[in-house]
């Protein structure tokens, strides 16, 4: 569910700007920054704490 929301987010969002992604699903560490690298958007940074995982990512051109 949290590649959906990002996916579904980031469609919304102008070149450039940034999004800050929180999730708890353990699949996320590899999902998004999957999806990251077949699309034109930027990952940021990556971080896990506690069971949770952070995302910044910087909207691409669609």
């Amino acid at each position: 569910m949290p590649l959906l929301k990002t996916k579904l987010e980031l469609n919304s969002m102008s070149p450039g700007q940034e999004l800050e992604v929180i999730a708890t699903d353990a699949g996320s560490a590899k999902d998004i920054p999957a999806f990251l690298k077949l699309s034109s958007h930027e990952l940021v940074s990556a971080s896990e704490s506690d069971g949770g995982y952070r995302f910044v990512i910087r909207c691409g051109q669609r």
